[in-house]
């Protein structure tokens, strides 16, 4: 389990001596919850993020384990590096808002006709409670050809999921190459 700890301070003094030894920065927050300032070591997180198995990860800050997910995070321009994360508490049975990434499968048909397929939305906004909240949106790309493309309404949505983004908004598609 991640393990954190509680900022005393969110000035800017104090925030730029934890990035100095080496600490990730981050907010914590819920709908009707305190928010909590905290600071995790960026390459733990890092490890956690990459190995977490759902979208929805337990975190222990002042000896209290919260169970949250990734909303947002900052990155250093110049050389990438993670500053500043957002984690939602992911709250049983109340009803929020979350990014579910979407995941492509497959190889167009499209590209062997001199296309290139294209991914426009990375992750969708959806609308559910943390138990029905899915860990991504799995599409088969396989069956586009050049000029198809795959809207938010073409999507398999899980019930009691509501998806916030415009049902005609393209999620991937296959354009000719220039």
């Amino acid at each position: 389990m991640l393990e954190g700890i509680l900022r005393d301070s969110i000035e800017k003094k104090a925030t730029k001596a934890l990035r100095r030894d080496g600490y990730l920065i981050a907010n914590i927050y819920g709908k009707g919850e305190q928010n909590i300032n905290a600071a995790f070591k960026a390459n733990e997180f890092i490890k956690a993020a990459k190995n977490k198995e759902t979208l929805i990860f337990p975190v222990k800050v002042a000896d209290n384990v919260y169970n949250v997910v990734i909303q947002d995070y900052q990155r250093d321009p110049v050389n990438s590096n993670l500053l500043h994360v957002d984690l939602r508490l992911a709250l049983p049975g109340v009803l929020t808002k979350y990014l579910v990434p979407v995941v492509l499968v497959g190889l167009p048909k499209g590209t062997k006709n001199k296309g290139v397929l294209i991914q426009s939305k990375k992750r969708l906004t959806v609308k559910c409670t943390a138990e029905n909240l899915p860990n991504n949106f799995t599409i088969n790309v396989d069956n586009l050809d050049v000029g198809d493309t795959v809207l938010v309404r073409d999507i398999e949505i899980p019930a009691n999921v509501t998806v916030m983004d415009e049902a005609r908004v393209s999620v991937a598609g296959v354009i000719k190459a220039k």
